[in-house]
C-alpha cells in the first residue's frame, strides 16, 4: 500500500502536487522494503515495476508518464519535453542515463529522483507550467545542480523570482558527519563554511547542514528565501519510515520524491468525498 508525505511549496501553486512516498509496511530484515521505486540499487526488477505501476494508477497516468533518471551524483539537468515522449522506451532510457534532475513543461507526467540520505527538490513556477525536480547529494551541492535547475527553468522562460521550491526528506546535519576533505571541497566551491557546518566537540569531526546550504544555492539563483520551504525530516533519523543509504546500506531501496502538474479536473475529483 503507497504512503506519502506531502510536500508544501510557502505558497500554493495551482494544479500542482509533490510528495515523498514513504516505505510503507516495511519489514526489518528486507532493505528494499516495503515500496522501492528505484531500479538500479539491486531489488529484484518486479517488486519496482510493481511499485511504480501502483504509483501511476493513484496518480492515473500511464506508466510512460512517470519519468525518473539514473542518477550518478553529477549536476545534470534534463528536459522532459514532448519530443522525449516520443522517443521509443529505449532511447529515453539511455538520455536518462547521468542525470540528477528534471524540468518539464508538460501536464499529466509525474518526473521525480531517487534518494537515500540524499536531497531531494521540487520546484514549480506558477506563470509558465514549468516544474522541476532534483537530487542533490554532497557533490551536487558543490556543484549548485540547483542552480543549474534554475538556471534551466529560465530559459523555458521562468522568472527565478517567482519560482517556488520545497526541499523534501534528507539526511540532517547532526546525521552528516563528513571528512575534511569534503568540507574543504565545500569551501573550495565558495560556501562560507560559517553557515553550513559546524564541529562535533567530542569527536572534532565536521558536520554538514545540506538542506541548508541547497537553500543558500536557490537564494543566490533568484528565489526568495520565502519561497524556500524546508521539510526538515531525516531519514538516518527514521529508517522505518525512509530510506536511508547510511542506516541500510547502498544496496537497499529509494526514497521516490514526485512532482505532477494534473489538469484540474483531475485534481476536483480526487477532492469530492465519498
Amino acid at each position: 500500500m503507497l504512503s506519502f508525505d506531502q510536500l508544501t511549496f510557502a505558497a500554493e501553486v495551482a494544479d500542482v502536487k509533490a510528495f515523498s512516498l514513504t516505505r510503507g509496511l516495511m519489514q526489518a530484515d528486507d532493505p528494499y522494503s516495503a515500496i522501492n521505486l528505484c531500479h538500479y540499487t539491486g531489488d529484484k526488477p518486479l517488486h519496482v515495476t510493481t511499485g511504480r505501476a501502483m504509483l501511476c494508477d493513484r496518480l492515473h497516468i500511464e506508466p510512460h508518464c512517470l519519468v525518473m533518471p539514473r542518477q550518478t551524483h553529477g549536476c545534470e539537468v534534463a528536459v522532459i519535453d514532448d519530443r522525449f515522449m516520443q522517443l521509443p522506451q529505449a532511447e529515453q532510457q539511455k538520455s536518462l542515463e547521468g542525470i540528477d534532475a528534471l524540468v518539464t513543461p508538460l501536464t499529466g507526467v509525474c518526473i521525480g529522483v531517487n534518494t537515500a540520505d540524499c536531497v531531494p527538490i521540487v520546484m514549480a513556477d506558477l506563470l509558465t507550467g514549468l516544474i522541476a525536480a532534483a537530487h542533490a547529494g554532497w557533490r551536487g551541492t558543490v556543484s549548485r545542480i540547483a542552480a543549474r535547475v534554475v538556471q534551466q527553468m529560465a530559459r523555458l522562460g521562468a522568472d527565478p523570482a517567482q519560482i517556488q521550491a520545497a526541499i523534501g526528506v534528507s539526511i540532517c546535519q547532526r546525521c552528516f558527519e563528513v571528512g575534511d576533505e569534503v568540507a574543504q571541497q565545500f569551501r573550495d566551491a565558495g560556501f562560507d563554511l560559517r553557515r553550513i557546518m559546524r564541529r562535533n566537540r567530542l569527536t572534532g569531526k565536521a558536520h554538514i547542514n545540506l538542506q541548508r546550504a541547497n537553500a543558500i544555492v536557490l537564494q543566490q539563483a533568484g528565489l526568495p528565501v520565502e519561497h524556500i520551504a524546508i521539510a526538515g525530516t531525516c531519514p538516518h533519523c527514521h529508517p522505518e519510515r525512509y530510506f536511508s543509504a547510511r542506516h541500510l546500506g547502498i544496496n537497499s531501496g529509494r526514497t521516490f520524491t514526485g512532482i505532477i502538474r494534473q489538469p484540474s479536473v483531475i485534481i476536483n475529483l480526487n477532492s469530492i468525498k465519498r
